[in-house]
C-alpha cells in the first residue's frame, strides 16, 4: 500500500511538470526599459512558480502586429501589452478573447478585484498594468540659465532653441499643442472636438514642425537627446527617467502638461495557450508583481493596494513613489487621455496628420 502511494503520488507529480512543460505563455511587449520591466516582474516570477515558460517578442507597438495576426487567422501571441484605446478598438472589433474579472485576484484585505483597480482599468477585454504618461523632457545641460517648464516651452524654438522630437502620430501631440497654446486640461477634449479645435492645433503645430524628429518606438527619444539630436522630447515618461536614473544622462521631467493613459493586457482571439494565458494574466495583475514593475520603471500600477507596495527604484536606495505619474504632486496640470474621444476620432485624425506631415 505504501509502495502504491508512493507510486501514485510520484505519477502525479511527473504529469503535473509535464503538463507546465506543455504549456507556455507567448508574450508580446514594447521592448526596452518597460518590456524588462515585464520580463523581470512578471514573466520571471510567472516560470518559477508555475513552470510556464514564458517567451517574449516586442514589437513598436503591440497592437498592430496582434490585429494582423488576428485577421490573418494566423496567431503565434498569447498575451499582449497594448494602449488602453487600442484594447478597446479591437475588442469592439471582436479581435479580443474576454477576460472575465473573476479570475483576477483579490486585494491583499479580501477586497473583489474590480474594486482594487481604479476606474476604467479592467473592461471586458483589457485588464490594467500601468499607468504610464508622456511628458516633456530635456537636456539639462544644453539650457544652463531659464528651464523649460510646461507645453509652451516645448514649442518656444526663440527661448529655448533645438530641435525637438515627438511621436509619429496625431495621440498626444494634439493634445499637448492645445495645452501649449493655453486651453485649460478640462477643456482640451471639448475644443479638439471642433473642426476648429483641430484647426487650431495643427496650427500650434505647424510652429515647431521644421524643428521636429519624429519618433516611432519608445527607445528613439532618449537615444536622441544623449546624443545631442534634439535639446527636448515629448515621449514616454519612463524611458525618460530609465535613462537619467540608470545611465546618468542629465535629463529631466517636466510634469506639468503630462497626459497620461493605461496600458494593460489583452488575450487575441485564438490564442495558442489561452488557458496559460489567463494564468499569466491573473498572477501579473496581483498587487505585488504590479508593485514590483514599478520599481524597474517609472510607470504607476492601476491597482490601489500595490501603490503602498512600491518601494524603491531597482538596485538603490531612491523612492520610486515620486517618480510615478499618479504621485499626488505630479498631477497638478496633468491631462487624461480621453479613451472614447480617440476610439471614434483615431482613423480620421490620423489620416490628416499624415497629409499635414507630407506637406511641405
Amino acid at each position: 500500500m505504501k509502495r502504491m502511494l508512493i507510486l501514485t503520488s510520484a505519477l502525479v507529480a511527473s504529469a503535473s511538470v509535464a503538463q507546465a512543460q506543455d504549456k507556455q505563455v507567448n508574450l508580446l511587449s514594447w521592448g526596452g526599459a518597460y518590456g524588462n520591466s515585464h520580463v523581470q516582474a512578471y514573466a520571471k516570477p510567472f516560470e518559477a512558480k508555475t513552470g510556464i515558460k514564458v517567451t517574449v517578442a516586442d514589437a513598436d507597438n503591440p497592437a498592430t502586429p496582434l490585429k494582423a495576426q488576428v485577421e490573418a487567422g494566423n496567431v503565434t501571441t498569447d498575451v499582449a501589452s497594448v494602449e488602453y484605446a487600442d484594447a478597446v478598438r479591437l475588442c469592439d472589433e471582436g479581435l479580443l478573447e474576454t477576460i472575465d474579472p473573476a479570475i483576477l485576484a483579490p486585494a491583499p484585505d479580501g477586497a473583489a478585484a474590480a474594486d482594487d483597480f481604479i476606474e476604467g482599468a479592467v473592461t471586458d477585454c483589457f485588464v490594467g498594468t500601468d499607468v504610464y504618461s508622456m511628458i516633456l523632457a530635456y537636456d539639462d545641460s544644453k539650457f544652463t540659465d531659464a528651464k523649460p517648464a510646461g507645453p509652451a516651452d516645448f514649442f518656444d524654438t526663440a527661448k529655448f532653441p533645438g530641435k525637438r522630437t515627438m511621436r509619429k502620430g496625431a495621440k498626444f501631440n494634439l493634445e499637448y499643442a492645445l495645452l501649449a497654446d493655453g486651453v485649460a486640461p478640462d477643456k482640451v477634449y471639448e475644443v479638439l472636438g471642433t473642426p476648429e479645435g483641430v484647426d487650431q492645433a495643427f496650427a500650434k503645430l505647424d510652429t515647431i514642425k521644421n524643428n521636429v524628429i519624429w519618433w516611432e518606438a519608445g527607445a528613439q527619444p532618449p537615444q536622441l537627446l544623449a546624443d545631442g539630436e534634439v535639446s527636448m522630447a515629448f515621449a514616454f515618461n519612463g524611458r525618460i527617467f530609465d535613462a537619467a536614473q540608470k545611465e546618468g544622462k542629465p535629463f529631466k521631467i517636466v510634469w506639468d502638461g503630462q497626459i497620461y493613459e493605461m496600458e494593460g493586457w489583452v488575450i487575441p482571439k485564438g490564442a495558442p495557450h489561452l488557458e496559460a494565458a489567463k494564468e499569466f494574466v491573473t498572477f501579473s495583475t496581483s498587487p505585488e508583481p504590479q508593485a514590483r514593475a514599478a520599481e524597474f520603471i517609472s510607470y504607476g500600477p492601476p491597482r490601489k493596494s500595490a501603490a503602498a507596495l512600491v518601494g524603491n527604484v531597482e538596485g538603490t536606495e531612491v523612492a520610486m513613489g515620486p517618480n510615478l505619474p499618479t504621485f499626488a504632486d505630479n498631477m497638478a496640470g496633468a491631462l487624461a487621455s480621453n479613451l472614447d474621444f480617440w476610439v471614434d476620432h483615431d482613423a480620421e485624425l490620423q489620416e490628416r496628420f499624415n497629409a499635414w506631415l507630407a506637406a511641405n
